[in-house]
């Protein structure tokens, strides 16, 4: 549908498709469990809302396109629009940039003076690693942890255990151990609870850089 991409993005600003206007529609269709479409608009509009629910949330919809968009639209200027450019590309760029150093990895690049990858969704299925550190034909993986309080700490040590088996086979086939770093978070940022595991890394670092 070629007008979708004015539809759908004016349907989310005004939240014409929110819980609250259409029902939960998600719960509702595993209720109904519908072999069809059919079957489904039949329940929707007997248990949910009636068709003319959706009738009265198009025509609303209709009118913020035609006389709220349309208006904002004839305000837009040259220079918004250059301006906006601008803005995307130096300004937001930086401040992703930014947000992204203040993550744990980035933290872990500045600490270790390493490059730190992110792992391919088949390394997280296989061997439980978030990402990994080349050092010369070698990897080493991270896991990262986010912890809210200690007693999410039994579950993590839980789920070590059961992980330790996918580690020892991605030291087996790469040659680097995998490390748990643990993540908490203070307001906006993310510190690494477990510093100790910084020398630990830069111990391994040094193991494999030191072999042929």
């Amino acid at each position: 549908m070629t007008k979708e991409w004015i539809l759908n993005p004016a349907m989310n600003r005004w939240q014409l498709n929110y819980k609250r206007n259409v029902g939960p529609t998600s719960e509702e269709i595993r209720k109904c469990a519908p072999k069809s479409v059919e079957e489904w608009q039949e329940y929707y509009y007997k248990n949910v809302y009636p068709e003319e629910h959706l009738i009265q949330l198009g025509k609303t919809l209709y009118v913020k396109v035609t006389e709220v968009l349309t208006s904002e639209i004839e305000s837009i200027t040259e220079e918004d629009c250059i301006q906006y450019i601008k803005n995307m590309v130096i300004n937001r760029t930086y401040d992703g940039y930014i947000r992204e150093i203040k993550t744990i990895y980035g933290q872990l690049e500045e600490l270790l003076g390493v490059k730190i990858e992110p792992a391919s969704d088949k390394w997280d299925r296989l061997y439980n690693v978030d990402f990994y550190i080349k050092v010369n034909s070698s990897y080493i993986g991270i896991q990262i942890k986010p912890i809210n309080n200690a007693l999410q700490l039994p579950q993590i040590y839980k789920e070590h255990k059961l992980q330790k088996e996918s580690h020892e086979r991605f030291y087996k086939e790469f040659g680097g151990k995998v490390f748990y770093i643990f993540s908490t978070k203070e307001g906006e940022s993310k510190n690494i609870a477990n510093r100790e595991v910084i020398d630990e890394i830069s111990s391994e670092i040094r193991r494999l850089s030191s072999q042929k």
